[in-house]
């Protein structure tokens, strides 16, 4: 028998908001059957939960949710595993790339930061030897 999980099951399990959900479903990474009055109830299956841990464990790795769902969708296609490791492989080498640039960037700030911290105490131990040697006379 399949499971079904209803919005609030997932969006507990997760630490999710219900907003979040149907804002992951709004981007095509879910696809909750809709059941009830209207078809307002949304049930998800084993198949959304797989797609919801995945698409938050790629969100953790720094990739947007359009990458995340070009990835997922690539285990959805009857396509072999070589494809799709391949373009998993690239999207993360594209991210360490961008990851690394920024992380470059960060390091020039820091260095500049440095930079500064030492010429202002060089320039605050001068005035203070000339306060001092002021205060001697």
């Amino acid at each position: 028998m399949a499971t079904n999980y209803t919005i609030s099951d997932l969006a507990k399990e997760f630490d999710l908001t219900t907003r979040a959900m149907r804002f992951y479903e709004d981007m095509g990474l879910l696809q909750p059957e809709r059941t009830g009055p209207g078809g307002r109830t949304r049930l998800y299956s084993a198949r959304d939960r797989t797609r919801l841990r995945l698409t938050l464990r790629a969100k953790r790795l720094g990739l947007s949710l359009a990458e995340a769902k070009s990835i997922i969708d690539l285990y959805d296609s009857p396509r072999d595993t070589g494809v799709q490791l391949q373009k998993f492989l690239d999207v993360l080498a594209s991210h360490r790339k961008q990851l690394e640039e920024q992380m470059a960037d960060l390091q020039a700030n820091l260095d500049e930061i440095r930079e500064h911290e030492r010429e202002a105490r060089s320039l605050l131990s001068k005035v203070g030897k000339s306060a001092k040697s002021r205060n001697a006379s």
